[in-house]
């Protein structure tokens, strides 16, 4: 069965100063890299937003339009890869995930759509999962700009993982970076 990963990288970082925020280290190596490298195992791995230098092994694809959101994203991802099968999805700004993370989502999407982690709060993260592809396409809507990932991926059977700690850690403000680098 075919594996594959998309990483959605084209977001804006304004809480963030409009840093480009998956190329921001933590412990050693970018928000990106560490994404990329959950995805071990993943053919292709596919990384929706605008191309960064020094990152090799993975396919670019952009969201119509530019900053379109999660949704549009996911589907300029989607176009790019071929077949149905196994699909993780990550977003480009995850400090904690492994590919530990993603073995432990792949398993548990076996007996449904998909699976994603949820959080310390109980919170489900949209953007730490794994789908079954056909799903994934069978619930994008025809204009997928400003959509909601919530909306349109929660009528989907899902599995719920407990996320371990830090597992789900990720950076959206500079008080997140600090802390995050501040542990290690």
């Amino acid at each position: 069965m075919m594996f594959a990963g998309i990483v959605l990288a084209g977001g804006a970082a304004r809480r963030l100063g409009g840093q480009d925020k998956p190329l921001l280290e933590v412990g050693g190596s970018s928000l990106l890299a560490r994404a990329v490298a959950a995805l071990a195992g993943a053919d292709p791995v596919v990384v929706v937003g605008p191309p960064r230098p020094g990152v090799t092994g993975v396919r670019w694809a952009r969201e119509d339009p530019p900053g379109g959101g999660p949704v549009a994203a996911l589907a300029a991802g989607l176009a790019a890869v071929p077949g149905d099968g196994e699909l993780a999805v990550l977003a480009g700004d995850l400090a904690g995930v492994t590919a530990s993370t993603v073995d432990r989502l792949r398993a548990a999407a076996a007996a449904a759509d998909g699976a994603v982690l949820v959080d310390a709060d109980g919170r489900r993260q949209w953007l730490l999962g794994v789908w079954r592809a056909a799903a994934l396409r069978a619930a994008l809507p025809a204009d997928p700009a400003g959509r909601s990932l919530r909306r349109t991926l929660g009528d989907l059977s899902i599995v719920e993982v407990v996320a371990l700690p830090g597992e789900a850690a990720d950076v959206d403000t500079p008080d997140d970076l600090r802390r995050l680098r501040d542990q290690g």
